[in-house]
C-alpha cells in the first residue's frame, strides 16, 4: 500500500504549493537514480516521490485526496455499484482464477471470446406441450416469439488514470492500474505517448448483461526534477565552479539516457547555453530534439583569496 503523499514529501497538510514544490525538488535531486547508481532502492524511492507530487502538486487532485475521493496512488476509491446489492448474471470465475490479467494495447484492442448455450431444445418442447392444443407448431412459434427479448445493452465505459515517468513515456512501458471495478490489470504504454493521451482497454468496463464497456486510461507524465520539456527539446540547468568557468573544465549533464560529460571552454559566462544534439524527445517526423544545458556558476563558500583578487581587479578599473 502506498504511503501518504504528505509523509513521502515530508510536508504538513497545511503546506502551500511553493513548500510542496520545494520539498519535491530537494528530495528528487537527492534520490534521483542517476545520482544513486549503487543503491537498488533509489528507483523505487524516486517513483514514490513522483507519485506523491503528482497528487499534492496539482490542486484538484490534492483536494480529492484530502476529501478521501482518491487514494495515495491517485486511484479512485471504489464506492460500489449504483443501487447496491449483489449483482447477478454474467460468467463467474472458477476455483483458482485470479483477478490479475494482462492486456496489450493494439489496433484491435482487447478481444474476449465466450460461448453461449442454445435457447432452443427443451424450452421449445415445453412450449409445445403448453400451446399444442392452440394451433400446433404455428402457435408454438408465436408463443416463442412472444417470450423473446431484445439483446442486452452494451455496458458503460469507466475512466482511470495512470502516472508514468518522462523516460517511460519516451520509451514505452508496462504498468499496472486498478480500475473502479476492483480489478487490477497491466497496461502497455506505447512509446512516445504525450501527457493527457488515453489508452483504451476494450471489454474492461461495466456490464449490463450484454457486452462490457471499455476502460479508458488517461496517462499523465510526472514532472522530471532535472529536465524540463520544451516541445521536442529538453532544458537542464548545470552548475559549474568558478575556476572551471574561468579556466575551462567539464560538467555533468543529466539526460534521459544517463549523465554525460560536457566540455566547458575557458571564459564561460553564467547563463551560457550549450546544445547537446539528439538528446531531447522523439519527434513525430522522426529523429529527436536536443538538450539545452544552461550554465550556472557556483561560487562556493567564502574564499578570502578570491575576495582579495576581486578587490584588486576593482581597484584597477
Amino acid at each position: 500500500m502506498a504511503r501518504d503523499p504528505y509523509e513521502v514529501l515530508g510536508v504538513s497538510k497545511k503546506a502551500d504549493a511553493a513548500e510542496i514544490k520545494k520539498a519535491f525538488r530537494r528530495l528528487a535531486k537527492r534520490h534521483h537514480p542517476d545520482s544513486n547508481k549503487n543503491d537498488p532502492k533509489a528507483q523505487a524511492r524516486f517513483a514514490e516521490l513522483n507519485s506523491a507530487y503528482e497528487i499534492l502538486g496539482e490542486d484538484k487532485k490534492r483536494k480529492q485526496f484530502d476529501r478521501g475521493e482518491i487514494d495515495a496512488e491517485g486511484k479512485p476509491r471504489f464506492q460500489g455499484f449504483p443501487g447496491g446489492g449483489p449483482r447477478t448474471g454474467g460468467s463467474q470465475g472458477g476455483p483458482g482464477e485470479t483477478i490479475f490479467e494482462s492486456f496489450s494495447f493494439g489496433p484491435e484492442g482487447f478481444q474476449r471470446g465466450a460461448s453461449r448455450g442454445s435457447r432452443g431444445g427443451g424450452f421449445e418442447d415445453i412450449l409445445g406441450q403448453m400451446f399444442g392444443g392452440f394451433g400446433g407448431a404455428r402457435a408454438q412459434r408465436g408463443a416463442f416469439e412472444d417470450f423473446a427479448t431484445e439483446a442486452p445493452p452494451r455496458g458503460s465505459d469507466i475512466a482511470a488514470s495512470l502516472t508514468v515517468s518522462l523516460a517511460e513515456a519516451v520509451r514505452g512501458a508496462k504498468k499496472r492500474v486498478q480500475l473502479a471495478t476492483g480489478k487490477e490489470i497491466e497496461v502497455t504504454i506505447p512509446a512516445g505517448i504525450h501527457d493527457g493521451q488515453s489508452v483504451r482497454l476494450r471489454g474492461q468496463g461495466l456490464s449490463a448483461g450484454g457486452p462490457a464497456g471499455d476502460a479508458i486510461v488517461t496517462v499523465r507524465i510526472a514532472p522530471h526534477p532535472l529536465l524540463k520539456p520544451e516541445g521536442a527539446d529538453l532544458r537542464a540547468e548545470v552548475s559549474i565552479l568558478l575556476e572551471d568557468a574561468v579556466l575551462g573544465g567539464t560538467a555533468r549533464v543529466p539526460t534521459l539516457d544517463g549523465v554525460v560529460e560536457l566540455k566547458i571552454p575557458p571564459g564561460t559566462s553564467g547563463g551560457r547555453t550549450f546544445r547537446l544534439k539528439g538528446k531531447g524527445l522523439p519527434k513525430k517526423e522522426g529523429g529527436a530534439g536536443d538538450l539545452l544545458a544552461t550554465v550556472e556558476i557556483d561560487l562556493g563558500a567564502s574564499d578570502p583569496e578570491l575576495e582579495a583578487l576581486m578587490k584588486k581587479r576593482r581597484e584597477r578599473k
